[in-house]
């Protein structure tokens, strides 16, 4: 039985951190055979190649082998790899950093983290690489689609306190967006309602029962038959401003999800979703300083 104890993380290469596989309290066969049926995104023939490469190794730090015996409660690190990854034509821009935080600009299309189809092209990857921060983490996330503020924590140390801003909802985010004008609503509203996962897991939906969400919607111009909005949410769902103004019959300009699926072809960045982190505000809770970042990007009406 190995001894969690003495534990080992690979480091971070080319900006991706390893991922990790934690293998059952029982097995059998070769480690080969666990991480080709495991993992089966993953080719038998290139997971071969990694094991040979010597990418995969233990929590001790120790290479696995293909023909390593199976180990059961063993974790395992491996790095993941795209080698079709279409880069992005796009950069972001970094607004501020210290010893604790980096705010950055992103563009519309760049996903926060690594997922999918998207690895060396996200925030995340290309900012670790960029400023040299292995430690780097998100402290919250936006959509791919969106544009505008992320707030990441640069060490470990002091990610909890920040964390507790979003937790604690200590944090006052607002948004812009473009979407349609309906002179029959009134502003400024709120908008709440139950949001839940619906059958297709890319998009949420509101249901009967009590709310878990709550937008602030205020209108900042109008240019008949758009308007520009101001949306501040209050609690952080994943697509609740999305599907907010959908359901308000509001549907956000150029949308790929809300209210029907319309995902252009990949490489079309022709149509960039109308939503905009616009700026952050927050007591920072390591310095007590108070704080306010903007983005430098602007939605402009059709």
């Amino acid at each position: 039985m190995h001894n969690p104890r003495h534990t080992y993380a690979p480091p971070t290469r080319d900006g991706v951190g390893p991922s990790c596989v934690a293998l059952p309290s029982h097995g059998a066969g070769s480690m080969l055979d666990f991480l080709a049926h495991r993992l089966q995104v993953v080719s038998r023939a290139e997971w071969l190649r990694r094991l040979q490469a010597g990418d995969v190794v233990d929590e001790r730090g120790q290479r696995v082998d293909p023909d390593r015996p199976f180990e059961g409660g063993l974790r395992v690190y491996y790095y993941r790899s795209l080698d079709d990854e279409a880069p992005l034509p796009f950069t972001e821009t970094v607004l501020y950093q210290d010893e604790h935080l980096v705010v950055a600009d992103k563009p519309h299309f760049m996903p926060v983290t690594p997922s999918g189809r998207y690895l060396h092209g996200t925030l995340l990857v290309r900012l670790k690489q960029r400023l040299g921060l292995p430690e780097l983490s998100p402290l919250h996330r936006i959509d791919r689609d969106t544009a505008g503020l992320v707030l990441l924590s640069v060490q470990q140390r002091t990610r909890g306190a920040y964390q507790a801003l979003f937790r604690d909802r200590q944090i006052t985010k607002h948004y812009d967006a473009i979407a349609p004008w309906r002179a029959d609503l009134a502003f400024p509203r709120e908008h709440a309602s139950r949001l839940e996962e619906s059958a297709q897991f890319f998009r949420m939906q509101e249901v009967q029962g009590e709310p878990n969400s709550l937008t602030r919607i205020d209108v900042l111009e109008v240019a008949a038959p758009w308007a520009r909005y101001r949306l501040s949410p209050v609690t952080g769902k994943r697509h609740q401003l999305r599907v907010h103004m959908a359901a308000l019959g509001l549907p956000l300009r150029n949308d790929p999800f809300y209210p029907v699926v319309n995902d252009p072809p990949e490489g079309d960045y022709s149509r960039p979703l109308q939503l905009l982190a616009r700026s952050l505000e927050f007591l920072d809770p390591v310095s007590g300083q108070p704080r306010r970042f903007d983005s430098a990007q602007t939605l402009h009406l059709p």
